[in-house]
């Protein structure tokens, strides 16, 4: 027997064939052609309500903005006139307006950055503790988030009042301090800062909330292994902590703004409906030229610059969002 008959014989794969040209393939059965159309079908009502609830306020705003239009128009004594951007023009030409932006964004900036601090600090704090308080904690966040803005004001009206607020009896028990009878909106930055307490109370449960839940999708993996390495508690929350948080972080931050830039509520019911001018934020001051000044036309060319501002936020905001998802 030769070695050629006890070999065994190696096995030939089969040819691959090309695959069939699309002329070639059977035809599919058609699609419905409605398949595109029902997610805009569910978004209709949502669009419309927008539409209506937004949409129009927000086109009668944009045309007031360019008219004369007072209290003779208003009751239909006089017909509307078209003014171009005179309005703008005499708004953005008062110095009293630009004082009013600047004590916005400060105020504004202040309450973000403080909303911001107090709300990670407290939201790291929450990690740290047992199960029990962490469920207390959280009922008293909601609370605190849901109670109206209306009774909060009127309790930290009672809070700083200048004769029967009890934040000053507790200074006044403190060695060599002497507040009784001390009115806190006596001055503008006083006032303000209060102000500014009032909404960070109001902001600061649902930033603790949300971040809170962001906590939980940070890797313990990658903290153990930034301990490991040598960094500390800072490091650690620098490093690893931060960098997961930060689309949380961005979205907070920029509703923020939007929030804190809109204040109105805080302002008119703890100044009695009366704002002094040293109180005054971008939307009081766009309601006094509307319905004290009587004046709404101005009034609504400052709202309609006040949602120009806001706009160039969210824009900001957007680039953000993008930017983070093209380095995910």
């Amino acid at each position: 027997m030769s070695a050629a008959d006890t070999t065994t014989p190696v096995k030939v794969p089969p040819p691959r064939q090309a695959p069939p040209s699309p002329a070639d393939e059977p035809p599919r059965a058609n699609r419905p052609s409605g398949g595109t159309a029902v997610p805009w079908l569910l978004l209709a009502p949502c669009l419309l309500i927008l539409a209506l609830v937004m949409g129009y306020p927000l086109a009668r705003l944009v045309t007031l903005s360019f008219q004369k239009f007072g209290q003779s128009q208003l009751w239909g004594f006089q017909p509307a006139e078209s003014v171009g951007f005179d309005n703008f023009a005499k708004v953005l030409g008062d110095g009293e307006f630009w004082t009013v932006v600047v004590r916005t964004i400060v105020f504004a900036a202040g309450a973000v950055v403080f909303t911001m601090v107090i709300g990670m600090a407290i939201a790291l704090l929450l990690q740290r503790v047992s199960g029990w308080l962490k469920v207390l904690i959280n009922i008293v966040l909601v609370a605190s988030w849901g109670m109206p803005v209306i009774v909060a004001t009127t309790v930290f009206k009672w809070l700083f009042d200048s004769d029967y607020g009890v934040f000053n009896a507790l200074l006044s028990k403190l060695p060599g301090v002497e507040m009784i009878g001390h009115n806190w909106f006596a001055s503008g930055p006083e006032g303000l800062a209060v102000i500014m307490l009032l909404v960070v109370w109001g902001a600061v449960p649902f930033v603790v909330i949300t971040l809170s839940a962001g906590l939980t999708q940070v890797p313990k993996e990658l903290e153990e292994a930034a301990r490991l390495d040598g960094a500390g508690s800072w490091g650690v929350f620098r490093y690893v902590t931060l960098p997961v948080l930060k689309p949380i972080i961005v979205m907070l931050t920029t509703l923020s703004v939007i929030w804190d830039m809109g204040v109105f509520p805080q302002v008119f019911v703890m100044r009695n409906g009366h704002p002094e001018p040293e109180f005054q934020v971008l939307n009081t001051y766009s309601y006094d030229r509307a319905f004290v000044v009587n004046d709404y036309a101005q009034g609504s060319a400052i709202a309609l610059i006040t949602v120009l501002l806001l706009l160039g936020v969210v824009a900001v905001y957007m680039r953000q969002m993008l930017k983070i998802g093209e380095v995910e």
